[in-house]
């Protein structure tokens, strides 16, 4: 059995501390979906514009830079871990900038999986490039991909067409970065937004799935999940963020609270309707996590 950090009362939202190889081998189960936001290695000394101040942008040690080589193998040993608990029709994202991304991208392909977009995130609320020196960086870039070339895979394309005033949707997504509200337990020096999330989860997944996070950060993913009536794994190795974690999810048990995040979502037209999502669905959580304790 594998001890879990926290998991909901209803069993849809579990959190496990270790490194995300080491605890995937431990159990055989198959998701539908992951997203994964993997270090992109930037913390080398550089600043940046946060909140009117000027910081430093280093994150910590797992952020340090690598080598080329080591970047490569870093990313193929936690992809290919990931992997073997995809189901044959599950897809997976990954979220990164120019410094990693062109690297996950070579070895999604040498694992044989078939590379369906390249969204370009364009945040409408950047931070301004300070320096001066060159264009403001304003973008991220997230690869979704099917493990298998050949086994079809879920898009919930008419959804998307009618979040989109019933045009298709590019691969373009103009979306803002994380703003204040998502801050409510604390902040997290990479956390993705819950706007961009829950498009990701919708568009690839049917409620009641589960999602992988291998690395779970402040678990945007989780509650996005929760809150679209899916059902979430996250690996995570620091406990600050495992804490985090849990109390964005405690938060979601406040009726209101709840509420007030579906509504967000409708009003920045992520989600149709908010009574679309509910504490009612009727999935069991229980099923499948007989590995967990």
């Amino acid at each position: 059995m594998i001890p879990s950090y926290y998991k909901s009362p209803n069993n849809d939202f579990t959190l496990i501390q270790g490194d995300c190889v080491e605890t995937l081998s431990q159990f055989k189960f198959g998701f539908d979906m992951v997203f994964a936001d993997p270090p992109y290695f930037l913390s080398g000394g550089g600043i940046s514009y946060q909140g009117g101040k000027i910081v430093c942008v280093n994150k910590g040690e797992w952020d340090k830079p690598k080598t080329t080589k080591e970047l490569d193998t870093f990313n193929l040993r936690w992809i290919t871990a990931v992997r073997d608990h995809m189901k044959e029709n599950a897809t997976i994202w990954v979220s990164g900038t120019q410094h990693n991304i062109f690297s996950v991208q070579q070895q999604l392909i040498k694992l044989g999986f078939k590379v369906l977009n390249i969204i370009t995130w364009a945040k409408t609320n950047p931070p301004p490039n300070i320096s001066c020196r060159y264009f403001t960086f304003s973008t991220e870039y997230i690869i979704w991909a099917r493990k298998s070339k050949k086994t079809p895979h879920y898009f919930n394309y008419e959804l998307m067409k009618a979040l989109n005033d019933n045009k298709q949707m590019t691969d373009i997504w103009r979306l803002p970065a994380v703003l204040p509200w998502e801050k409510s337990c604390g902040k997290h020096p990479t956390q993705k937004p819950l706007g961009l999330l829950a498009r990701i989860i919708q568009a690839s997944t049917e409620p009641g799935a589960w999602v992988l996070d291998p690395f779970s950060g402040s678990a945007t993913t989780g509650i996005a999940a929760n809150l679209l009536g899916r059902r979430y794994l996250g690996l995570e190795t620091e406990k600050t963020f495992l804490a985090m974690g849990k109390a964005r999810r405690e938060e979601i048990d406040t009726l209101s609270i709840r509420n007030d995040y579906l509504e967000r979502l409708v009003k920045a037209k992520i989600i149709n309707h908010r009574d679309n999502f509910n504490l009612s669905d009727n999935y069991d959580c229980d099923y499948g996590i007989a590995w967990l304790q």
